[in-house]
């Protein structure tokens, strides 16, 4: 057990993530963000299969055949796009992804910077988010065709330009086209 160690490294993506959304205007998802991670179902689980290099979620996964925890996160974190999974309208035998709203994706993204460099410490760099997305883009089947479309077109922005660049795009576009469209809550 490392609670100590879990409660730290969680806290400190947690702070990556708000400074993040704050400098791109998403002050209440910065606050908000991973809260569940301290909830007993969460944080137990990540004492418990810490490791400090990755999610204690795929080791929880590797131990019993099943990730409880990720199961509860994923329910209560739009900022997942396993969140956003649905049944097809008529076909309650099929389901698939649904279109995230704009402000979850960007959310997406600041995660994913932040468990790159919360992870991989003085070894990241901005082109690690997008090699790791890339490397399950054809195994994510239930991720909305539009959601995965920005996806991937932000962290290239990431992986060609840098975070200023992606900050001030997605502060200064792409969050505004998002107020036109998909007006999903």
């Amino acid at each position: 057990m490392h609670p100590w160690q879990h409660f730290k490294t969680i806290t400190r993506h947690k702070l990556l993530v708000m400074r993040y959304c704050f400098r791109i205007g998403l002050y209440k998802q910065g606050l908000l963000h991973d809260l569940s991670k301290y909830e007993p179902v969460e944080f137990l689980v990540g004492c418990k299969y810490y490791q400090g290099d990755r999610s204690p979620n795929n080791a929880e996964r590797e131990a019993t055949g099943i990730s409880r925890s990720w199961l509860h996160h994923k329910g209560r974190n739009k900022h997942h796009f396993e969140y956003w999974v649905d049944y097809v309208p008529g076909d309650e035998h099929i389901i698939n992804g649904v279109p995230m709203p704009r402000k979850y994706v960007a959310e997406m993204v600041m995660d994913r910077i932040s468990a790159s460099r919360n992870y991989l410490g003085d070894k990241y760099d901005h082109t690690q988010p997008l090699s790791y997305f890339l490397k399950s883009k054809e195994r994510l089947w239930f991720i909305h065709p539009d959601t995965k479309r920005d996806l991937e077109a932000l962290l290239r922005i990431l992986n060609d330009h840098g975070e200023e660049v992606l900050l001030s795009y997605i502060k200064n576009v792409y969050l505004k086209k998002g107020k036109k469209h998909r007006k999903i809550k």
